[in-house]
Order: structure tokens, then C-alpha cells, then sequence
């Protein structure tokens, strides 16, 4: 960079002092907007941008929050994506997280102005949805749930599990490791493939603690196989734990083989487990509801006390219970018909600047460890393979997939409302330029 060049460089004092980033600073904290006026200086005395562009690019490059999360839009066509944190919260579940960031009742009676039980609106949302259950209690994860009924109700002694349901539940975590880790015996009966009722039965005895029934959400196993139900199980006089794994209160039409909490515990489970933030669509967290007696020893274990939900949880969780349909409803029951239409229509937008995108038919799936094998029809925008880069570093971020040569923008998951920012986003990232051979739209 020319000395002459460099002395035009405005101080950082200086650059700061510009109402846009003075505004930013109150907003996202001194220390980081000058981390980002610090970070662009150095592109100009490096020579990548004249010193007079210093200040704009300073504001174009703030960040949105003071958070690193970036918001993503996703369009991979799995609805509950691990990575981009399953399930999307509903505008009632945000309004409600807003509501108790501050101070708030969570453990307080108002009326009578001592202490009350905590999160027992939450409790209450839960049983309405479940009636079945006649207790429930919130912890922060599914492995949590589990976690805490082995080592309550078994530690020490015997956890009954078929071996085709000890399954592995992602980052290499795996139930077996998390539930010996609690003190609890496993005792495994039957094969991968062929568990019977009788292998069961051969196992329990006065040192059994519970049978545990896994739904194996995120794999299938077809063919010579052969497993016991909940309703078979719950006869054999010790209690039944049920991990149902994607988090159906309630039998869902569009996914008839996926179990739910209701009708598990109809059929006899003694307790059942579930993830928050799956097909129940809300934060994350750990549900436990069936027999009280149980329930109760669950709440009053030490542990309980270290797998609590916060209060912001707690307000995301029940507002998803109480409130209108779930993001991941809706893109569960949306029509493939409305899903075309709006690729048909994104398409042609992004045709008209010049980029080569096309409406195309797709597959979305549920993803999350839920409905392992089930595909939904959906309808993508297809665009060239190399935009699919560009598009993670947009604003929004924007995640597709890439298949057969082409980046495929799945709307399944994607809100209707979302579609303008996602054009957005495109004709950001992936710009045609002039006299290129996508302005003809091929």
C-alpha cells in the first residue's frame, strides 16, 4: 500500500465515530464493532480496498447480533436438520422467549407471593396434549430423559434391552456407553435382526429395574426381523421404559408407522421418553410423562437438578404446546402442488436476472433421527453446483444440497414467507456477469 494511500487511512477512533457504527455499538457492544472496523483497515493497508470504502464496509460487515450463530435458511430438504438445530420454533414459541428473557414467574406464585412449583404451566401443557400420562417432567435432551430414569429406577441393577435397539444416536454417542455410565447393568436379549417375548421374559427377575423399548428412529432393519411390542412387554411385571425418540405426542397421519407418546402408554409403557425438538417441533429438551409414583422418584433425584430446563425453555416448550402449528407441521402437511408453484415462481424470478435456474421435483425427508426411510414429495430450485459455496456465505446463509451436477434449493423445509430472502440471497451469491452465459437464462 502506497504511503500516501496509507496516511488517507481514517483512525479507528474515527471511523468509529460514524452514526451507523456509533448506533452499532450500543446495539453489538464496542468491542466488537471495533473488531470489525480493525478487521477492514487491515484489507486496506493490505491493498484489497481503497481507505475511502472503510467506513462502508465496516457497516455492510457488522453482524446481524452480537451472536456467532448466523441465521441459515434451510433448504436441504431435511426437515429436522441436527446441524442447523432441528426444529425451527414457532412465532408463538420466539414471542414467548422474548417475553421471559427478563425477569419472570418461573418459580413464583404471584398471588400468594412464595415459592411455587417450577414450570408447572409447562407440566400442565404437556398432560392436556398427553392425557394417557399421568405425570411428566422436562429435562434438557432425550439422552437426558434416559439418563435420568436409568439412574433413578436401575442403578445398580438390571436395564433389559433387546441388542437390535441399542443404537448409536449421533457424533458417536451411543445409549449403551450413556446408560452403563449411570451404574446400570445392561442385560441384552435376543439378536440384531429377531428379539422374542420369551427372551425378554428369561431375563426379568428381582434384580431387573426396568425393560427399555428403543424405536430405532434412525435406521431400519428389514427383512428375517422380529420384535415385541410395548402392549406384550407391559405383562411381564416390572415397568416398561419407551424411548420413542422423535417426539409425537399424538398419532400423526402423514407418518403412520412413527410411535407416539399417547399410544405407547396406552398400550402399557410405564414411562415414556422423547426429544422436544423433533416432529413435536419445539426447543430442545427431554420429556419423561407416564406413571406418577415413577415420575415423582425421577423429579426428587439429585440429578434432576443438573438436567433442569431454563426458563427460556420452558416458555419455547410450552408456547409450542399451546400455541398455533408448528413450522415443522406445517412443512410436514404442505402440498407438493403449493411447493411447485412456488419453485415455478423463484425460478422464473431468478431467470429474469440472467441465472440458470429451473422449478425441478424433489424428495425432502424428516431427518433428526425421525421416520427413518419415509420420503417426502417436494419441488426444488435447481441452479448451477457451483453457487452452492457462494450460498453458505450469503446473507441469509442458505443451505442446499448438490445432486446430480446441479445445487437443489428443496422449499420443503423452507417457510412460504422466506421466499423473497431467499431470491435475495441468490442473486447475491451467485451474480451473473455481464455478457455471461447465464444471462439467456440456460
Amino acid at each position: 500500500m502506497p504511503d500516501d494511500a496509507r496516511r488517507s487511512l481514517s483512525p479507528t477512533d474515527a471511523v468509529l465515530s460514524d452514526p451507523r457504527l456509533a448506533a452499532a455499538t450500543d446495539r453489538l457492544g464496542r468491542k466488537l464493532v471495533k473488531a470489525v472496523v480493525v478487521g477492514v483497515q487491515k484489507r486496506a493497508r493490505a491493498g484489497e480496498i481503497p481507505p475511502s470504502e472503510v467506513t462502508e464496509r465496516a457497516v455492510a460487515a457488522l453482524p446481524a447480533t452480537a451472536s456467532g450463530l448466523r441465521p441459515v435458511i434451510n433448504a436441504t430438504g431435511v426437515l429436522l436438520h441436527t446441524n442447523l438445530g432441528r426444529a425451527p420454533l414457532s412465532a408463538a414459541a420466539c414471542e414467548a422467549l422474548l417475553a421471559a428473557s427478563g425477569t419472570t414467574d418461573v418459580e413464583l406464585n404471584l398471588v400468594t407471593g412464595v415459592r411455587s412449583r417450577r414450570g408447572g404451566s409447562v407440566i400442565e401443557a404437556l398432560l392436556q396434549q398427553v392425557p394417557d400420562a399421568e405425570a411428566a417432567q422436562v429435562v434438557n435432551n432425550g439422552a437426558a430423559a434416559l439418563v435420568l430414569a436409568a439412574t433413578a429406577l436401575a442403578k445398580g441393577r438390571d436395564i433389559v434391552v433387546s441388542r437390535g435397539e441399542m443404537v448409536e444416536i449421533g457424533d458417536g454417542f451411543r445409549l449403551p456407553d450413556l446408560l452403563v455410565c449411570t451404574g446400570a447393568r445392561l442385560r441384552e436379549v435376543g439378536t440384531t435382526n429377531r428379539t422374542a417375548l420369551a427372551d425378554y421374559a428369561s431375563a426379568v427377575g428381582p434384580e431387573t429395574g426396568f425393560i427399555l423399548k428403543i424405536h430405532p428412529s434412525n435406521f431400519r432393519i428389514t427383512g428375517f426381523t422380529r420384535a415385541v411390542d410395548v402392549a406384550d412387554l407391559s405383562g411381564l411385571g416390572v415397568p416398561v421404559v419407551a424411548d420413542i425418540g422423535s417426539g409425537l405426542l399424538a398419532p400423526e397421519a402423514a407418518l403412520p408407522d412413527e410411535p407416539d407418546a399417547t399410544s405407547w402408554l396406552r398400550a402399557g409403557a410405564s414411562l415414556v421418553t422423547a426429544s422436544g425438538d423433533k416432529l413435536l417441533g419445539g426447543p430442545q429438551c427431554g420429556l419423561l410423562l407416564g406413571r406418577a409414583d415413577l415420575v415423582r422418584r425421577l423429579a426428587r433425584h439429585p440429578l434432576a437438578r443438573a438436567l433442569r430446563v431454563d426458563k427460556l425453555t420452558l416458555a419455547a416448550l410450552e408456547a409450542t404446546l399451546r400455541g398455533p402449528a408448528t413450522p415443522v407441521h406445517t412443512a410436514l402437511h404442505t402440498d407438493r402442488g403449493r411447493l411447485r408453484e412456488r419453485a415455478e415462481r423463484l425460478a422464473a424470478e431468478l431467470r429474469r436476472h440472467g441465472l440458470d435456474s429451473r422449478a425441478v421435483d424433489s424428495e425432502a425427508v424428516i431427518g433428526g433421527g425421525g421416520a427413518p426411510g419415509v420420503t417426502l414429495p417436494s419441488a426444488a430450485v435447481s441452479l448451477p453446483a457451483h453457487c452452492a459455496g457462494p450460498l453458505r456465505r450469503a446473507v441469509p446463509a442458505v443451505m442446499g444440497r448438490v445432486e446430480s451436477g446441479r445445487c437443489l434449493l428443496d422449499l420443503r423445509a423452507v417457510p412460504e414467507a422466506a421466499d423473497p430472502a431467499l431470491a435475495a440471497a441468490v442473486r447475491q451469491a451467485c451474480p451473473v456477469p455481464p455478457g455471461g452465459p447465464d444471462q439467456r437464462g440456460r
